[in-house]
């Protein structure tokens, strides 16, 4: 089956085109196809990619110029179960608008744009170091139900198979159906998914060096809680990466 794929590609190309036209799906002016993931080269210059300096631990934007390594506050006063979290791009426009229609309109065709910004920065950064696995972040299964799709995995597989990485998404279940965290607090997005995930088996992780993949990372909330099972479970290193990195909830 595997040698049919690259006989495949023209087709889904040519089903996408059907579907939609080659237009930018950003702007609605300039063309863009299944190639450019439906997003123009003007659109997609207005990507913000995160750069130094930043926060070592959370990956937080740090403005200004700083010669040497920082943590912020938040991370000082309270140490995340992560080693570090770094997101690829900013939430602006348009990255925060095609997050939201892949995710809730089930877009589909913004995966291969999405994704490749993950790919783009995070390939380099973990090819510099020895990993042994993706973990995408689960959804509850009521809430996977409703989208029929996952995000993070569908990221998570696309980067494994850049950076040759397997992928393990039945290793940890979302055992709470917690309420959306868009307009929590920072303290209230960390109280609502504290107990919110748990293996799926009861397996030892010891000496696993694990990436934990989702689409957006605002305060670290559910990274975070999620980085806590892994590293109990015996993980001797959790890395988190996010297509976007968010400002931090006050």
């Amino acid at each position: 089956m595997g040698s049919l794929v690259p006989w495949l590609g023209p087709w889904i190309n040519a089903g996408l085109s059907f579907f939609f036209p080659e237009i930018c799906q950003v702007c609605r002016q300039r063309r863009a196809g299944p190639a450019d993931g439906f997003v123009c080269p003007d659109c997609r210059a207005q990507v913000k990619w995160i750069r130094p300096p930043w926060c070592e631990r959370c990956g937080e934007p740090v403005a200004g110029a700083i010669t040497t390594a920082f943590v912020c506050s938040h991370c000082r006063e309270a140490v995340p179960w992560f080693d570090w979290a770094r997101g690829a791009v900013g939430t602006l426009e348009p990255v925060l608008d095609l997050i939201h229609r892949y995710k809730y309109q089930r877009a589909l065709w913004a995966e291969p744009f999405l994704a490749g910004l993950l790919i783009t920065a995070a390939r380099p950064a973990l090819a510099a170091e020895s990993w042994d696995g993706i973990v995408p972040v689960p959804l509850h299964p009521t809430r996977q139900r409703e989208r029929e799709f996952n995000q993070a995995e569908r990221l998570a597989r696309r980067l494994g198979r850049a950076c040759d990485l397997p992928v393990d998404s039945k290793l940890l279940r979302r055992v709470l159906n917690t309420r959306t965290q868009t307009m929590l607090s920072r303290e209230e997005r960390q109280a609502n998914v504290r107990k919110a995930f748990a293996l799926r088996t009861n397996r030892s992780l010891a000496g696993r060096r694990l990436v934990l993949v989702d689409d957006v990372f605002t305060t670290g909330a559910t990274t975070n809680a999620c980085a806590r099972v892994l590293r109990e479970a015996g993980a001797a290193a959790v890395c988190v990466w996010t297509v976007a990195r968010g400002l931090r909830v006050s």
